[in-house]
């Protein structure tokens, strides 16, 4: 049974570094979609709802977008350059969830809508990336 134990982490021990990999696709992706949701710019769903700024409007499209392919790229780019951009990209989707929290879902506070949401967990995952960049 012990042996049998020890294949099985050593397996595991051997692709943990893919776990960081499908995280970092998975958040990168979500912020990549949101950003495009929002295409062609300014985006009228954010001017007209949230009564933004053209300007405003298409620089949350754009930073959506540049948050989810620069950790993606990030992921790829040896230290210490691509640690960098792991953690700036993390920032920004922290920054933008935040925003999101503070705006757009004020009654979200803390109930059970907030932690069953996709937002909670982007925002878990840009904490994850600031705090870990590139390390596996």
């Amino acid at each position: 049974m012990q042996n049998l134990i020890n294949k099985i982490n050593d397996f595991f021990s051997n692709i943990d570094a893919l776990a960081s990999l499908f995280f970092r696709f998975g958040i990168g992706i979500a912020f990549i979609i949101h950003g495009l949701d929002k295409f062609p710019l300014p985006p009228q769903g954010l001017i007209e709802y949230f009564d933004l700024s053209p300007a405003l409007a298409s620089f949350v499209a754009l930073s959506e977008l540049a948050a989810g392919l620069i950790l993606i790229i990030g992921g790829f780019i040896k230290k210490p350059f691509g640690n960098l951009m792991t953690r700036m990209a993390a920032f920004m989707i922290i920054i933008m969830m935040i925003n999101i929290f503070a705006i757009a879902h004020q009654d979200w506070f803390i109930t059970t809508k907030l932690f069953t949401s996709e937002q909670i967990f982007l925002f878990i995952g840009g904490i994850y990336f600031l705090i870990k960049g590139n390390r596996t």
